[in-house]
């Protein structure tokens, strides 16, 4: 029966960490999906993750997530290779499957799916394969060969909306989704709600880019906003979102007279931000940023599940009151960082309910 929960993350962003209990034990070979669950700890216990599109470079979510399992891996004297800890990456939708049976026939004792699109691919792979663990974020799998980890989006990008309408001059703010679909929903869904409480009268430009991994489609799609008078984009689109920063960054070369921002997503992208202009001034378009604790959450899954400790069955679910989404102070102005933390304190109140999808 699968079983929700909720768990607090201790910290976000860059050198993410949790403080775990742990205990000690003898790994046994697993014999049935019970057992699966209950597998105890040895140096040989070794970790597999499978990316969505964009890559562990995509410096949004895939990254994240990597840079937890990487640093689990350190923490525990694991090396990169199917004896420690590794990754798979997918190019396309059609190769999950691939990548998850690659994954199991590479004899990892857990797998971790990084990315809602892996859903149907994990579920049937995991029922196919009861003595191995597996783990996905952004989505639920069922099975007591599986635990589930999901965030509260929705919460972090009202923290940017109402950061996005603080801070525009044209009153006309952009969101840049990925790929259409529930987790996305969240985001859109918040940015939005967020922008209309602090002013109805801004003006929010929704547009998806139908990959999480086209950069060129992402500038594209921020080239028509800016040009059209937004002056504040809000992109969640993973790699595609890196179109976006590139886009801002022409945009100021070209016009230093531009007054252009970005908005993050997943983890602090100040360093995406950053240009020098012709004349040898910085300048920074990174607004602020959304943060998820993705990878803290796959570094503690890989944890407990080596300590013998695995949540078989469990959907762990993270939000503002568990510290598992926030948002970056970046260069908010005084009043703008103001009106964010007094939004939080609403949600955390329950003052504000946010909605989860976009009104139709």
């Amino acid at each position: 029966m699968r079983k929700q929960k909720y768990v607090s993350l201790l910290a976000l962003g860059l050198g993410v960490t949790t403080i775990l209990a742990a205990c000690g034990g003898t790994k046994t070979a697993p014999s049935s999906a019970s057992s699966a669950t209950t597998a105890a700890t040895d140096d040989n216990f070794t970790v597999g993750m499978v990316t969505d599109v964009g890559g562990v470079d995509d410096k949004s979510f895939n990254q994240s997530a990597w840079e937890g399992l990487v640093a689990w891996g350190e923490e525990n004297g694991k090396t990169k290779g199917v004896d420690g800890y590794d990754y798979i990456q997918s190019n396309a939708d059609s190769e999950f499957v691939t990548n998850l049976n690659t994954a199991v026939n590479s004899n990892f004792d857990l797998i971790i799916g990084i990315g809602y699109k892996l859903q149907p691919a994990m579920q049937d792979v995991a029922k196919q394969n009861p003595d191995t663990k597996f783990a996905i974020i952004d989505a639920v799998i069922t099975g007591e060969n599986t635990v589930s980890v999901s965030f509260k989006d929705n919460e972090a990008a009202f923290l940017a909306g109402v950061a996005a309408a603080k801070t525009t001059k044209t009153n006309q703010v952009g969101f840049i989704g990925g790929q259409e679909g529930t987790v996305i929903d969240r985001f859109e869904a918040g940015f939005v709600a967020g922008v209309k409480s602090v002013n109805p009268d801004v003006a929010v430009k929704v547009e998806y880019v139908g990959s999480f991994g086209d950069a060129a489609g992402g500038k594209s799609k921020a080239a028509a906003m800016y040009a059209s008078g937004i002056d504040v984009i809000y992109q969640a689109a993973g790699d595609s979102g890196n179109g976006v920063f590139s886009e801002a960054k022409d945009i100021v070369k070209a016009d230093p007279s531009k007054e252009i921002w970005v908005i993050g997503v997943d983890r602090d992208q100040t360093e995406e931000g950053k240009l020098t202009l012709d004349d040898g001034t910085e300048r920074n378009l990174t607004l602020t940023s959304t943060l998820k604790g993705v990878g803290a959450a796959t570094k503690d899954i890989a944890t407990k599940t080596m300590n013998g400790e695995f949540p078989a069955g469990e959907v762990m679910t993270f939000g503002l009151a568990e510290d598992g989404v926030n948002l970056t102070d970046g260069q908010l102005t005084d009043d703008a960082l103001k009106a964010v933390n007094d939004a939080k304190q609403q949600i955390l109140d329950g003052t504000i309910t946010v909605p989860e999808a976009p009104e139709k």
